[in-house]
């Protein structure tokens, strides 16, 4: 069904997804196909990967300049992202994490990771020295090619998972280790797709998440690359939080009309 059929045009947000670490805008085209025949707009922002700031701050601009409501989907170390740059957006109506982060105030990746022990990603990371524009020197990381596959994205076929290996997107050590400074989900409704079978984000962490944030939540028996494996159910879920803001803004006006 076309979410036309029951959203006018005013009504129907943009999809903007956000990729994680270790991946990159492609990982969503399967998704992004399921919500383009719903009617739904859909943007893939390219997350620089460089830390939760500077990549919060570039996925803001982008919300700044989208007109009318924005549904927000991210995947992994996106979802920190996402939690500080839709901080105060005042057109961003949703927040769907999907196998994703959720941090609080002065939580990173790394220290959730830490915490929350279970995560293979701990021991398969390779780092490589890059030269930044400071005359410095960043530690870029990897997945290692012959951990990727069950780290990642253990029930997508082997053939794909080959190309997603070899095109994976490096994310900065500091991306990992730099903390999110606003939290978007304590105002934002949220919605969280659980992988149960995460090996990247243990499944027991991402509870803990959903149930702090109040979240609206699904589980579904995928690897951390669940939006590659499982399109269908993700758009899905994407389009029920879609769906529910539209109701929520429908509810809104009726009672200031």
């Amino acid at each position: 069904m076309s979410a036309a059929s029951d959203m006018s045009a005013q009504e129907m947000p943009t999809i903007v997804l956000i990729h994680g670490a270790f991946a990159g805008s492609s990982s969503w085209n399967g998704v992004i196909a399921n919500l383009k025949h719903r009617g739904y707009p859909v943007i893939a922002v390219a997350n620089p990967l460089r830390g939760v700031q500077k990549d919060a701050a570039y996925v803001r601009a982008l919300l700044d300049s989208l007109p009318g409501p924005v549904v927000i989907a991210a995947h992994s170390y996106g979802g920190a992202v996402m939690t500080e740059a839709a901080a105060d957006a005042p057109n961003v109506k949703a927040l769907v994490f999907v196998a994703s982060l959720s941090p609080d105030v002065g939580e990173s990746a790394l220290g959730l990771l830490t915490k929350h022990p279970g995560s293979m990603l701990t021991s398969s990371i390779r780092m490589i020295p890059i030269p930044d524009d400071d005359g410095g020197t960043t530690m870029d990381q990897y997945i290692v090619q012959d951990k990727f596959h069950e780290a990642f994205a253990a029930d997508v076929d082997s053939a794909t998972a080959e190309l997603m290996e070899a095109t994976q997107r490096p994310a900065s050590a500091h991306a990992q280790e730099e903390s999110v400074t606003k939290v978007a989900w304590k105002t934002i409704p949220s919605w969280t797709l659980i992988s149960a079978q995460d090996q990247a984000i243990p499944p027991d962490l991402q509870r803990f998440m959903a149930d702090r944030a109040g979240s609206t939540t699904i589980e579904i028996a995928a690897s951390h690359a669940v939006a590659v494996s499982q399109p269908g159910p993700v758009a899905d879920f994407i389009d029920t939080a879609a769906r529910a803001t539209a109701r929520s803004m429908q509810m809104s006006k009726s009672r200031r009309g």
